[in-house]
């Protein structure tokens, strides 16, 4: 909202109204976010369970290996797609960081450098699905026992893939819990989306720690606890970008 005002030297001049410029800066945050979020919880299911996984049989290198070379395609866009979320991950850690900076800027920094830390741990595990065709297709001319190898050098890369990721989740688990105690603070966030964030986050630490400790784990927490990234995601894009800060 805008009202005028008579300078004294007879000019008229325009005057913001602070909370308007606030509603402003609060809306395009948590529509970025929101939209981002969105995006990625499209792609990271689709290009993990609907590709890498569905093509990839456990302990058999070479039936995996054909799969994958049967599906070269698709396995290129499962990549691109991952590759995809780890630039959405920043972007929606710069649009929190907008968001809740008016609850402590110091806390939504942090939180939003452990998103980014996640990021780059997930792209060094995304790395890895990048080097697993060019060992498979260069391995026609090899001899049989060199094709065998590479072919397990291959499954590998996607066994190392899962694991970094798993890593990578400790701290993805570490800044659930710090955003959840931003949205239970702010005041313009529902106090149970905070606690639900928390309880997210709580869910990623124990299936990475546990599965770290013991490689028999095979529970997945995260699996119920992901609620209540859901449930922010949605409110970011009904309820979040209405949000009016007064200053």
């Amino acid at each position: 909202m805008t009202t005028t005002q008579s300078a004294p030297s007879g000019t008229r001049t325009t005057a913001i109204d602070p909370s308007a410029g606030a509603a402003r800066r609060m809306r395009r945050p948590a529509l970025v976010a929101g939209t981002g979020l969105l995006a990625m919880a499209v792609l990271a299911p689709a290009a993990n369970f609907g590709v890498i996984q569905r093509l990839v049989t456990p302990g058999d290198a070479s039936r995996t290996a054909g799969h994958i070379l049967a599906s070269a395609g698709l396995f290129r866009l499962g990549i691109a797609a991952l590759a995809a979320v780890v630039i959405l991950d920043i972007v929606v850690a710069w649009a929190l960081l907008k968001f809740f900076e008016p609850v402590h800027k110091g806390l939504a920094t942090l939180a939003a450098w452990l998103r980014i830390s996640y990021a780059a741990i997930f792209a060094v595990a995304v790395s890895q699905l990048t080097g697993v065709l060019p060992l498979l297709s260069n391995a026609r001319r090899l001899t049989a026992l060199s094709i065998s190898h590479r072919q397990a050098e291959a499954l590998l890369k996607i066994h190392d893939f899962q694991d970094i990721w798993k890593v990578s989740l400790i701290v993805f688990g570490l800044y659930l819990l710090l955003l959840g105690y931003l949205a239970c603070r702010s005041g313009y966030v529902p106090r149970l989306l905070g606690v639900l964030l928390v309880i997210a986050g709580g869910g990623y630490l124990t299936d990475s720690i546990a599965g770290l400790l013991s490689p028999g784990y095979t529970a997945s927490v995260s699996s119920f606890t992901f609620i209540g990234e859901a449930l922010f995601m949605l409110w970011l894009l009904l309820k979040g970008r209405k949000i009016t800060l007064t200053a």
